[in-house]
């Protein structure tokens, strides 16, 4: 019967399971996560050699005129040694971890999940996956109520691959993207795509894309000549933050 057993647990019948639960499912970057891993032993004693935490999320890379969706990992977490699991046995292992800052926010498209994952030798390895919410945190916060408050009006948020020139340490960009509704430029500007290129717990950098909206002859040459687009980097720091809103006027302002 053991014999039996061990055999149907190496398919994953009767085999340990996991369940990953978290205190919250809604976080910022750069916060700190915090739940418990729950096993349960199956039918037979299994030796588990690693317990992995894994944030994840979708990018969209072109390939060939194509949209293809890839999976980044954004961080992997070990949470404990090897150990044996008994029959039956009941196991909770607590962890935390701080989120990356560089983690995207689950606007749109966009999601973020953390895996949960069992590393059991000869065996079919148990997985939990477990959706969560990022929202924006401090300056990002900021400056995204800031745009809001001078006109702007989101309209997509995606995760695409990043261009060589623009790589970190992850293999895509988030960019958001607004669209004038009111404000000094209504009328003005086509669009305002912006990507948080650096994130700190003191500043950011970001990369603006402002799309002028064509005027004249002059402004449809530049547009049908792609010549309408001006790429400005900015930095932010708390310092800036009573005077954000007339700091963004000015830098738009000047490129539009």
């Amino acid at each position: 019967m053991s014999l039996f057993n061990k055999i149907f647990a190496g398919i994953g019948i009767g085999a340990a399971k996991v369940d990953t639960k978290l205190t919250s499912s809604t976080f910022y970057p750069g916060e700190e996560v915090k739940g418990i891993v729950v096993i349960n032993g199956g039918n037979v004693e299994q030796k588990i050699d690693e317990i992995y935490l894994s944030v994840l999320t979708h990018y969209i890379k072109e390939v060939d005129d194509r949209r293809e969706k890839r999976q980044a990992e954004i961080a992997k977490i070990q949470i404990n040694k090897p150990f044996v699991i008994l029959p039956n046995e009941t196991k909770e292992i607590p962890f935390s971890f701080q989120l990356p800052l560089d983690t995207p926010i689950t606007i749109g498209a966009s999601k973020v999940w953390i895996h949960t994952g069992l590393d059991i030798k000869g065996a079919i390895d148990p997985k939990d996956t477990d959706y969560i919410d990022v929202v924006p945190g401090g300056l990002m916060k900021e400056v995204l109520n800031s745009i809001n408050r001078i006109g702007f009006k989101l309209l997509q948020v995606e995760n695409e691959a990043a261009p060589y020139r623009l790589r970190k340490r992850l293999p895509f960009i988030q960019e958001f993207e607004f669209y004038p509704t009111s404000g000094p430029f209504r009328g003005r500007l086509k669009e305002l795509e912006i990507v948080f290129y650096s994130i700190g717990e003191h500043d950011i950098e970001m990369i603006m894309e402002i799309d002028r909206r064509a005027r004249g002859l002059s402004g449809f040459l530049a547009e049908a000549l792609d010549l309408d687009e001006s790429y400005v980097r900015v930095r932010v720091s708390r310092q800036d933050v009573p005077n954000l809103d007339s700091k963004l006027i000015n830098i738009i302002r000047q490129y539009s």
